[in-house]
């Protein structure tokens, strides 16, 4: 009688042992939170505050956390498989600019957060590390800044860029502008990264559709800081304007290496040179780059869904008013990713992958936020929120802004063209 009782126990142990292991598979939910059940929509996603991401992963963060904020006083988001509205709780962790810190930590947040929703990292290459994980587990990945083209041509099926427009759609605005000023020589370098690298493709294959020469085309590593050898065969092609690829210290060291050699163009491009920490970086060298951006308060659009650029402010300034750092279009896009993903939960009505992915599908063409109009393509890239162009310059008080060039749809000011040599005076407005 032992030993049938030993065997009936063992057996249901191992049944029990089968049926906890179904619960963690992949694209599973966790007891207990499904249906009305559920109390909160927990939120998971990592933040670079150190390493290369560090800066543009926390202005994005504050992004989010303005939408999280906003969500809750309006009590939360309504989702029909749980009949009521649901209050927001962010759960994320410090990735540190790593790609292996970034794997890691989202099987942590799926696996023993066990969180409803995740929003990417900062970055083509951190998302591209965090996407194997959340397909793995079939979960959708919110994204708000990756750009690379690569990272959607990669057969998945739940990555949702909400807000970053894809990187070869990028340069548009830029080549178009330099088009329109009538140059017609253009050199383009960029950093051996998945965005950057792609920026780079896209600007080339416009620039050439458009009739420009490109004179020199080239990558860097992110491991040489010596641009001399670069700049010198840049020079020797006498390029009318310089597109350079990279993320803020890159372009920042360009800057100053193209001083030291005193070498300027009548027009160069810097994505970068549109973010609030450009002159902290640069200085008055700087000033009168171009660059791109989605935020900016003369920007506004006929918002459809969440905050518009007025009431953003208005709350940013209420919740960041000794942060010596004002929002960016990093800030927006992530505020706008959050916006988005309400209206998927919202549309969806559940928390199902394929539910939200044929709702972020469906609302394509649908809704304008903060950042621009949202047009999203099967692959999860997307099509909309296109870029305006920025050049920083300085203002009645000698401070510096950044002011609106093109298109002239939207255009605050016209630009500083050609760009002041540096034995010339470079604080005008």
């Amino acid at each position: 009688m032992k030993k049938k009782w030993g065997l009936w126990l063992s057996c249901l142990v191992m049944v029990l042992s089968l049926m906890t292991g179904c619960n963690s598979a992949p694209g599973s939910t966790a007891q207990g939170d499904e249906g009305q059940d559920r109390q909160e929509i927990k939120i998971g996603m990592t933040v670079s505050t150190t390493g290369s991401y560090a800066f543009a992963s926390q202005q994005g963060m504050k992004g989010v956390e303005i939408w999280a904020d906003h969500v809750n006083e309006q009590g939360g988001i309504f989702v029909k498989e749980a009949n009521k509205k649901l209050p927001v709780k962010l759960v994320y962790y410090e990735d540190r600019s790593d790609k292996q810190q970034v794997t890691r930590l989202y099987e942590k947040l799926i696996n023993e957060d066990k969180v409803d929703m995740l929003i990417a990292p900062f970055g083509s290459t951190l998302t591209g590390a965090a996407a194997t994980v959340t397909e793995k587990y079939k979960k959708p990945l919110i994204i708000w800044s990756a750009a690379s083209d690569s990272l959607y041509e990669q057969g998945y099926r739940y990555v949702i860029s909400a807000t970053q427009i894809s990187a070869s759609l990028m340069p548009r605005p830029e080549i178009a502008h330099i088009k329109q000023l009538g140059l017609k020589k253009v050199a383009i370098v960029y950093l051996d990264e998945a965005f950057p690298a792609a920026q780079a493709e896209g600007a080339k294959k416009y620039a050439e559709a458009l009739g420009l020469e490109v004179v020199h085309y080239e990558k860097f590593s992110k491991e040489n800081l010596d641009y001399a050898s670069l700049l010198r065969k840049i020079d020797e092609k006498k390029p009318d304007a310089l597109y350079v690829s990279a993320y803020m210290e890159e372009q920042a060291n360009f800057i100053k290496q193209m001083k030291e050699m005193n070498i300027m163009y009548h027009y160069v491009y810097m994505l970068y040179s549109a973010q609030a920490d450009w002159l902290n970086l640069t200085g008055d060298d700087g000033l009168h780059i171009i660059g791109h951006t989605l935020f900016d308060p003369n920007l506004k659009y006929d918002v459809t869904d969440g905050l518009n650029i007025d009431q953003f402010m208005e709350k940013y300034n209420q919740k960041y008013k000794d942060d010596k750092n004002p929002p960016d279009f990093q800030t927006a896009l992530a505020y706008g990713a959050g916006v988005m993903m309400q209206k998927y939960l919202e549309e969806a009505g559940s928390f199902h992958a394929d539910a939200i992915k044929r709702a972020a599908l469906d609302l394509s063409g649908k809704v304008t936020i903060l950042t621009g109009e949202y047009r999203l393509a099967e692959n999860g890239a997307q099509e909309g929120m296109e870029f305006v162009l920025t050049q920083v310059k300085k203002d009645e008080q000698g401070k510096p802004a950044f002011r609106i060039i093109y298109p002239e749809s939207v255009k605050t000011e016209d630009p500083i063209l050609p760009i002041p040599k540096w034995d010339q005076p470079r604080n005008s407005q």
